[in-house]
Parts: C-alpha cells; structure tokens; sequence
C-alpha cells in the first residue's frame, strides 16, 4: 500500500498517523514535487496530495482515504458507528482541513513552502494577519470544547483528535506560539496527540529537516 505525499502536509500526515493506529502498514513515496512523477498523477489527477495506491485502487484526498481504510479495517475502530459520535467525529475532520489548517494554510505556504521549496518570497503580511485576527476564534473555539478526558468524541481516540491536533505541528515549525495561560487545554491536548507514537517520528523528521534547511 503506497502513500504518496510528504508529512509536512496535515493531510498526508494525518493519513499516515491514522494508519500508524490502526497497525496499517505504509510505504510513503514522495510525489515528485514540484514535478510530479507519473504515478502520482495516475492516482491524484489533480496532483493533490495525500494519493493512496492499494494494489489496483487508486485514490486521492485525505478523507476519502481514511474513509477507504475505515472500511477495509474497522479495528480499532476510529470512526464510531454511533450516529451522534459518528457525525462530530466527521464535523471535527472537516473543522480541521477546511476552517484551522485554511487558516494555518497562510502562515504556512508564506513562511516555510514558498521561502524554502518555491525559492520565492512568501506575503509575511498575510501570514500575520491570519495568525494575529483569523486563528484566536478556532482557539477560542477548541479550548471550549475539549473534555476533561482528553479526546474530542467518545472518551477515546478517534479521527477527531487525529485531524485536529495534526495541524499544530504545521502552526509549530512556523513558529506560531499558543499561549498556554490563554490555552491550557488545548496546549495539554496538542502535546498528547502528537506525542503518540503514531505522529511523534513524523513531526521529529520534519523539525530536524526543517532545520538542516535553515543551516
């Protein structure tokens, strides 16, 4: 089974971190960026990344994917099939992507993707308002909602946390601070997640890239 992508996306490193939980076995392929390789575009015809090869299946979107596996392995179980449990499992999912990686988007393509792998200038302005006036209310928001148990839905881990927390790493090789004083939950819930086995060794490999790029 092929992943192609690479970690530093939320979405590639969310499928990869699913995976890793559910015990199913990967070999992530970089896509050929910023030409992409052949096969890639056979499985991701609009070259977005994460793209998922399985045999003869083919296909694109980290959700899409992640719904795929759902299915194939159901144990353990991430997506609960409790109907209330199942639609905040997917609500968080789409928070993630579309609301705070949307937001994180602008400070990460401005400060890291362009200056590093575009050899252009990234617009630090747009970085900065996103960080300064667009991410304080999905902050505000998260800290509101995380319960005293430490996962989003059911008591337990799920695609939620998994999505959720995913793109923390992305606000921290920007070097976007989270106020823990203003934050206590969600600094607690950030540190958690990501210190699972399951996103650890990713977003190690991708700090220590980040700064051999810097050196």
């Amino acid at each position: 089974m092929i992943l192609y992508g690479s970690t530093m996306s939320p979405f590639v490193r969310k499928v990869a971190a699913y995976a890793a939980e559910k015990g199913i076995e990967i070999d992530l392929q970089p896509t050929g960026f910023p030409n992409a390789s052949p096969e890639f575009r056979a499985a991701s015809p609009f070259g977005k990344m994460p793209a998922l090869v399985d045999g003869d299946y083919k296909l694109a979107d980290s959700s899409a994917i992640i719904h795929y596996l759902e299915a194939k392995y159901p144990e353990p179980e991430l997506i609960p099939a409790d109907a209330e449990e199942r639609g905040r499992v997917i609500w968080f999912d789409e928070f993630a992507d579309t609301i705070l990686f949307a937001c994180g988007a602008k400070m990460f393509f401005n400060k890291i993707v362009a200056p590093r792998f575009l050899g252009r200038e990234g617009d630090l302005a747009v970085a900065e308002v996103a960080e300064r006036d667009e991410l304080p209310p999905l902050l505000d928001y998260l800290e509101s909602v995380i319960p005293a148990s430490g996962y989003l839905v059911g008591d337990r881990l799920t695609l939620a946390d998994i999505s959720v927390a995913g793109p923390f790493a992305n606000f921290s090789h920007c070097d976007v601070a989270i106020d823990e004083a203003r934050y206590p939950k969600i600094t607690a819930y950030v540190a958690a997640i990501l210190a699972r086995p399951s996103f650890a060794g990713y977003v190690e490999r991708e700090a220590a890239f980040l700064a051999r790029e810097t050196a």
